[in-house]
This record gives C-alpha cells, sequence and structure tokens, in this order.
C-alpha cells in the first residue's frame, strides 16, 4: 500500500515517513507545489488542493494543511500559519502574547485525500491541544514547534523526537485515520 503526499515541507515529509513505517505503509513524498486557495477553514485549503493535484497527476493525492490557533488570539494565525511564520515569526507571536496570562492554544491538521479518477474525497481531522511557551525551546521540528506545549507535556514540539512528537501530535492522529480508512477502502 502506498500514500502519495504532496509537500514541499520537508519537516512534513519526515513525520509522514516516519509514521508510516511505524504503520506499515510506503509514503511517496511528491515534492510539489500546491495550489492553495484563501480561506478560513483548513478544510476547504486542502480539499481543494488535493482534487486538483489528483487531477493533474491522475492519481491519488494525499495534502496536509495545518494551523496553529491561539485562543486568546481569537484563533490567530490559524489558516494564515505559514504566512505569518514567514513574516513575524515566532518572535511576533510571542510579542503579541507579551502581559497574556490565557496561553492556551491547539494545532489543527487536516489531511484531505482525493483520487479523482475514482470519484473518491475524504477529509480527515486531528487536534492537539497545549499551550504558548513564555520562549522559544528545542531544535527539532519546524515552524512554531518552539513554542508549543502539547498538553500533558513539560516540553514543547521542539523538544521532541519526530517519534515522540508523532506519539501525540495533530498531524499523527489525522494521519492515523487516514491510514486506517485507506486500509479497509483500497
Amino acid at each position: 500500500m502506498k500514500l502519495n503526499i504532496l509537500t514541499t515541507n520537508q519537516g512534513k515529509a519526515k513525520e509522514f515517513i516516519e509514521l508510516g513505517k511505524e504503520l506499515n505503509v510506503e509514503v511517496n513524498i511528491i515534492n510539489q507545489y500546491k495550489m492553495e486557495i484563501q480561506s478560513e477553514r483548513l478544510e476547504d485549503i486542502a480539499l481543494t488542493a488535493a482534487i486538483l493535484a489528483s487531477t493533474q497527476l491522475k492519481n491519488h493525492v494525499i495534502v496536509e494543511d495545518a494551523g496553529l490557533f491561539i485562543n486568546s488570539l481569537r484563533g490567530f494565525p490559524g489558516v494564515y500559519s505559514s504566512y505569518v511564520f514567514k513574516t513575524i515569526g515566532i518572535k511576533g507571536i510571542l510579542k503579541l502574547l507579551e502581559n497574556v496570562k490565557d496561553r492556551s492554544a491547539y494545532f489543527k491538521s487536516v489531511i484531505a485525500f482525493a483520487d479523482m479518477g475514482r470519484g473518491v474525497i475524504k477529509v480527515f481531522t486531528g487536534i492537539i491541544e497545549g499551550h504558548i511557551a513564555y520562549e522559544p525551546r528545542g531544535t527539532s521540528g519546524f515552524g512554531f514547534d518552539p513554542i508549543f506545549i502539547p498538553k500533558g507535556y513539560n516540553k514543547t514540539f521542539a523538544e521532541m523526537s519526530i517519534k515522540e512528537k508523532n506519539k501525540v501530535s495533530h498531524r499523527a492522529k489525522a494521519f492515523r485515520k487516514l491510514v486506517e480508512w485507506f486500509k479497509t477502502s483500497f
């Protein structure tokens, strides 16, 4: 069984490859940019990209989109997480949270599967609750990993190994749902 995952994010690719090994699934990374629409919903962004890529590549395609949602910032950066990371970065998020007591947040991952040749589309979601650290910690991972501490842990995603992160992460939760469905459907 092989899953075709479209991503140019090497951090995501490493996590998917490691999850594939754990779940006994071959992961084929397609290192190609996806068409990304503007939307307030991760589901719309991932699904549109998966449908377009599946149509173009004439094969099943999996696209993942994720966001960090900070409760005291009304869900910001949310769907704009990648853009916000590239512009204001971790320092900017920490600046916005200066003197803010509520640091609760969650990461949400949406994985869209599309096989337009078969007319099959499906969406899987994973969420991990946690909070924002007061300073960046750790060197693993990518994006906002150095400031996100998952609930029940005292270290950030960036302080965890890929295997450790994959036990609890939003992306791993969504991917496990996808694999379970894929094994029974194809």
